[in-house]
């Protein structure tokens, strides 16, 4: 049951503490999927945040399913795939989307059978693709944010703030004891949901399709389902009877489940016209077998939106997630391009706060992701069309098809942005997916080994610029020496088999090929992963180029000298062993071809304190 609004005037009566503001660098708004993500990634950098949520713990309804191949890239060099893999160890076997009358009849299809038939995959990623809920992840995300420190806390809602040309004031309340505490942030990020009340407050509208369909979420168990539905141990199942249409996806495989039945408010059909009766009958003739035994366990409307914020920030505060965009749930592009948001925006957030990166650094975020949130909306649009999702009806295909899920997921690029040298006529996603480490786009993945441990190239990629270089090369020096001329963290590794080399290559491979250079180039690589710059071979000047291509990735020109006493404070700490970043944990064994599978205002907002959510009101709503 939804509480009743909280008013302005009434959330102003609440007790206040009169202690100083509470500060931090940043403040990070909801705590569900992307709003984890993000302390998870800021912990990596040892950045201090504070993360407040209205709701009491993480979600407890399965939904927001399917972490995609660069999604578990991520995790994978945050130190959790292994986690987020057992947590979904349930539903490891099941592949395959399929589309049927109903599970008894003979009038069935495969949509597709297999996530990776040919094993691309693992020729393309040291992770795989995971069938994970969204409530299995996010308790992996809180307790490793926990481990390093980070300062979480459910039951506490944002109730207004405002920004200065220094900050963002903030003010928090405890819904547990109306206390409300003032909060000082350097930045703000709001992981606050589809229907964001800091975007509202910030006045930034949107473009897009708008809402596409409806549908009701329907958990449920059933002992006898499981016997139904055999060795068919499908993703999803599309059920089509015309008077019972919907969607099936196994919780355990076993008594557990969900269904999505079409729901129609635009003609007037109301949230309490499905009742525990109705659902249960509706599951039984989708199903086929009159006679299932149903439980219903809960009911939770959605809505399928296509949509995308017409600006990512505004000065220090930024938008990630749904509140940045929201999209159909075919294909589970939401969630995934949500959680590579927070990626993007972490790292340039630390680079910042830390002084190696000039203000400007901050304004790429919007223009990289953007792009890439218009273009795989439509994407995810015109699947649920490909796909008949039940509940949707589109007139025409609204985006067209923008290429296959893969070329998405891992072919997007950042045509502008924190890069240097990149086409700017280069589609955001291209036609076909081509992983040759074009500046903007994702550095290759190649195995290699270091200090006698097998690694992937895309591991060496998260706190730090990375420049890879041949062995023996005259970039190792020169990087070296321009790093440190720009007071800037630039990890430099020579590739080759002789004993100086720091990363060796399997027998076979052609590193300089996987990365478009010849020999005698260079590859600089950003903290996400994505290439910064390429010098494809040798130039007369490289210590110059290479000054060049920091300067501009990390708009060093706007470096502010608060920065930079910053940055030599940072600096002494690392020399003093007082460093912040956390350990590295174990990492998940590799996917084998052959197992791929402001001041403060103290008056309330009205418009902050969003009216408790149905299930859409949450990060990652979508089910599929």
């Amino acid at each position: 049951m939804q509480e009743p609004l909280k008013t302005a005037a009434a959330a102003a009566t609440a007790p206040f503490s009169d202690s100083p503001p509470h500060r931090v660098p940043v403040l990070v708004v909801g705590g569900s999927l992307v709003g984890l993500s993000t302390s998870l990634f800021l912990s990596r950098h040892g950045i201090p945040h504070l993360l407040v949520e209205k709701h009491s713990g993480t979600s407890d309804h399965p939904r927001g399913r399917g972490m995609n191949l660069r999604t578990m890239e991520v995790f994978r060099v945050a130190g959790v795939e292994r986690e987020i893999r057992e947590a979904s160890a349930v539903l490891a076997g099941n592949h395959g989307i399929l589309q049927a009358g109903s599970l008894t009849g003979d009038d069935e299809k495969w949509l597709f059978r297999k996530i990776d038939p040919g094993g691309a995959h693992a020729r393309l990623s040291p992770s795989g693709w995971c069938l994970c809920s969204q409530n299995d992840i996010e308790p992996v995300l809180e307790a490793r944010s926990r481990e390093y420190g980070a300062d979480l806390r459910f039951s506490h809602e944002l109730l207004s703030f405002e920004q200065d040309s220094a900050g963002v004031g903030a003010l928090v309340e405890n819904r547990v004891t109306g206390e409300r505490f003032p909060v000082r942030a350097d930045y703000l990020v709001a992981a606050d949901g589809p229907r964001s009340p800091v975007r509202e407050r910030l006045g930034i509208g949107q473009s897009g399709h708008g809402e596409l369909f409806h549908n009701v979420s329907i958990t449920f168990t059933s002992h006898r389902l499981a016997d139904v539905v055999g060795d068919r141990r499908f993703i999803v199942c599309y059920l089509t009877r015309p008077d019972a249409d919907g969607a099936l996806l196994p919780v355990n495989n076993k008594e557990r489940w969900v269904f999505h039945a079409p729901w129609h408010p635009e003609d007037g059909e109301p949230l309490e016209a499905f009742t525990d009766e109705r659902c249960r009958e509706h599951i039984r003739r989708a199903v086929g077998v009159p006679d299932l035994d149903v439980e219903i366990t809960g009911t939770a409307p959605w809505h399928a939106a296509e949509r995308v914020a017409k600006e990512y920030s505004a000065d220090r505060v930024f938008l990630a997630g749904d509140s940045a965009h929201e999209m159909s749930p075919t294909g589970a592009f939401g969630s995934n391009t949500g959680i590579q948001d927070a990626h993007n925006l972490a790292w340039k957030l630390a680079a910042v706060l830390k002084g190696w990166a000039g203000p400007g650094l901050l304004e790429t975020y919007g223009e990289e992701r953007l792009p890439v949130a218009c273009t795989t909306g439509e994407r995810a649009s015109a699947r649920s069309a490909e796909h008949s999702h039940p509940g949707y009806a589109p007139p025409v295909n609204p985006g067209g098809r923008q290429g296959a899920v893969l070329t998405v997921a891992m072919g997007y690029g950042y045509p502008r942005g924190a890069v240097a040298g990149a086409d700017p006529e280069r589609p955001v996603v291209p036609e076909q997916l081509r992983l040759t480490a074009d500046p903007g786009t994702r550095a290759p993945h190649l195995w290699v080994t270091r200090a006698g441990e097998r690694i992937s190239t895309v591991d060496l990629y998260e706190r730090s610029v990375v420049v890879l270089c041949g062995e023996g090369s005259i970039w190792a020096d020169v990087t070296r020496h321009a790093a440190a001329r720009l007071s800037v963290p630039v990890e430099v590794y020579t590739i080759g088999r002789g004993p100086d080399a720091s990363l060796v290559p399997e027998e076979g491979a052609d590193w300089e090929a996987a990365h478009g250079l010849e020999a005698g180039g260079a590859l600089m690589v950003r903290p996400d992963g994505f290439v910064a710059w390429r010098s494809p071979g040798p130039v007369p000047a490289p210590e110059a180029a290479v000054a060049e291509a920091l300067t501009l990735v990390l708009s060093l020109d706007t470096r502010t000298p608060e920065q930079e006493a910053r940055m030599l404070a940072e600096e002494s700490q690392l020399l003093a062993g007082e460093s912040q970043l956390p350990a590295d944990p174990p990492r998940q064994p590799a996917v084998e071809p052959a197992a791929a599978t402001a001041s403060h205002s103290l008056v309330a907002d009205s418009q902050l304190v969003d009216r408790e959510p149905e299930v859409a009101g949450r990060e990652g709503a979508a089910p599929v």
